[in-house]
Formats: C-alpha cells, sequence, structure tokens
C-alpha cells in the first residue's frame, strides 16, 4: 500500500466530526511511553476562587476556611468554580524529515491529522486554539482564539506548508538565507515559550529529528507556567526494517539538500542492529523528557489516527 504524501484543508476540516472520545484529561494516559513509575505533569484547568459563603450543611469540611472561621466566630467555606478555558497551542512539524511514511501516510501528513484533531477537540470545549506551524525554512505563528475561522486559518497554513513538502518532495524549503534561518526545534520552542505565557497547554507535534540535550532547557522553561504534551510521530518502517537485496537508503542533508545514496546490507545482524538502534532513540526521548515529568504519546503513521488517540486517552475506538 503506498502511503499518501498530502492532505488538503477539505480533509483537515472534515476530521471535526472525528474529534470526540479523547479529551487532554490531567492525568497520564495508560499506553504513554511515561506511564507506569512516573507521574505526568498535565494538569488540566486550574480553579479560580468564587466566593467566601456561609457553612451549610453537607458542604465539604475540606472547604472551610478556618482563618475567616476564627475571625468571624462563624464557620465560612471557600468555593471554587473550574477556569473557563485554557489556550492550546499546536506546535506542528512540516520539515523535511516529516516526509516519510511506508504505510497509510507519510509522518507529516499524520501530524497535520492530528493537528486538525486537536484543534476541532479543543474548540469543543470551548477553548481557544492556534499553532505554531513550521518547515526548514520558516515559522508561522497563529495566535490562540476561540472560533472556527481561527482553526480554519491554522489548517490552512498546515495544509500549505504540507502541500509544499509534498510538491518538494521531502526536500528542505529553501530561501535565500537558508543556512541562518534553518528552523530547528530549538527556535520553535523560543517562539512557544513567549507566545505561551502562562496556562497554556502545548502539544509538540514532531518526529523529534533534533531532539537534544538543548532542548531540556526550553521544555523546561515552557513548563514553569504551563503544560507540555509531546506527540512524536513515527513510522513502523523507522522501528523494524526487513531488508531486500538491492535496497537502497537515501540520506538528505537538510541544510545543504545534498543527498548520498547507500545500498543496505541484508540479514540479521543489520535487522537487530537497525532494531536497536530505533530503541535507543526511543530512549533518549523518555529520558529526556521523563525527568521533567511532559507526557509522550507516540502516534504511528500506519493506523487512523483518531483511534490512536482514543487508545492512548483511555478510550476505544468506535
Amino acid at each position: 500500500m503506498t502511503a499518501r504524501v498530502s492532505i488538503d484543508l477539505d480533509e483537515l476540516a472534515l476530521l471535526r466530526a472525528e474529534a470526540h472520545g479523547f479529551s487532554f484529561l490531567p492525568h497520564q494516559p495508560v499506553s504513554s511511553l511515561l506511564a507506569g513509575r512516573h507521574d505526568s505533569r498535565l494538569r488540566g484547568r486550574g480553579l479560580a476562587f468564587d466566593e467566601l459563603r456561609a457553612y451549610h450543611p453537607g458542604d465539604d469540611v475540606r472547604t472551610i476556611d478556618w482563618r475567616a472561621t476564627a475571625r468571624l466566630r462563624t464557620t465560612y467555606v471557600r468555593t471554587y468554580t473550574e477556569e473557563r478555558e485554557r489556550p492550546v497551542l499546536l506546535l506542528v512539524d512540516q520539515r523535511a524529515p516529516m516526509f516519510f511514511g511506508s504505510r497509510r501516510a507519510t509522518k507529516s501528513v499524520v501530524g497535520a491529522e492530528l493537528a486538525a484533531l486537536a484543534a476541532w477537540r479543543t474548540l469543543s470545549v470551548g477553548d481557544r486554539v492556534g499553532g505554531l506551524v513550521f518547515d526548514d525554512a520558516d515559522v508561522v505563528e497563529v495566535r490562540p482564539h476561540r472560533s472556527r475561522s481561527r482553526a480554519l486559518h491554522l489548517l490552512h497554513e498546515v495544509a500549505r506548508k504540507n502541500a509544499a513538502l509534498a510538491e518538494r518532495r521531502g526536500r528542505p524549503a529553501r530561501t535565500a538565507d537558508s543556512e541562518r534561518s534553518h528552523v530547528t526545534l530549538d527556535r520553535v520552542l523560543d517562539a512557544a515559550a513567549r507566545l505561551a505565557r502562562h496556562d497554556h497547554l502545548v502539544v509538540l507535534i514532531s518526529d523529534l529529528t533534533d531532539a537534544g540535550e538543548s532542548v531540556r532547557r526550553r521544555v523546561a522553561a515552557i513548563q514553569r507556567r504551563n503544560d507540555l504534551l509531546v506527540v512524536p510521530v513515527f513510522d513502523p518502517l523507522g522501528a523494524a526494517l526487513a531488508a531486500r537485496p538491492g535496497m537502497v537508503a537515501a540520506h538528505r542533508d537538510p541544510a545543504t539538500g545534498h543527498e548520498d545514496r547507500v545500498r543496505v546490507p541484508t540479514g540479521a545482524v543489520f535487522e537487530d542492529a537497525y532494531r536497536a538502534e530505533f530503541a535507543s532513540l526511543v530512549d533518549e526521548w523518555a529520558s529526556l523528557f521523563r525527568a521533567l515529568r511532559v507526557p509522550l504519546l507516540p502516534v504511528s503513521t500506519a493506523e487512523p489516527v483518531a483511534d490512536q488517540l482514543r487508545r492512548l486517552f483511555g478510550a476505544a475506538p468506535r
């Protein structure tokens, strides 16, 4: 089966019908790489103080304000309301390494689908949604807003960069000064920190090509005032490869566009080493984000994205 290489705005708009059965809940999804010994720090909506009022029979004794009670000599409780919104900022990777897929769709298409499902789900619960959509050359900013037109504007930018990537067949976007303007995760996270001042949910959708130690400080800066959710997009062929005689692999330097081709070795030794390399990469991701208690939710190119989100967040697919 050939993987689809692009997706248009109409298709992203139609995903609104699939944006149900999952929620960005403040608990650790059971299928995450971080499930088990380490809790996440996805807090969800906060609580805002509403009023101080007299105690009524049946009120939770844990809400009693003992200082006010002592001062006024009658029992008072503090009441809270759930915060009305939590803006969601989607960081959507459409760089050259995302243009790869062996089944169903490329990573860039899956990233676009994830962005659409997250945007429509966010709007459906009354929160604002915006994002940073980036390729190798630049970053497009769409500020969070609670409107269908703003969500469509965000998805228009996703579809535009997705189509441009497919047209270039995975070659990096070039500018007059490509080397200086080459977009890295560091640059995108810096931009996200400036835009998400406090109480945002920042969702990074990427294959984490250049995620390294320099990302840790930037993630920590965002986490101090916001929540962060990382969704690594991967292709099954990246996890395990059964090489065939005559198979050739191409590697393109993102900065220069220069491409090298090498013949892929065959046999169990190479295949085991290939799987071990991917496992090592997953370990790097986990160690990078686990210390900061950031949920890490891998999504495959081989399955429908909506079903994976429902499974990752604890709901059974339809």
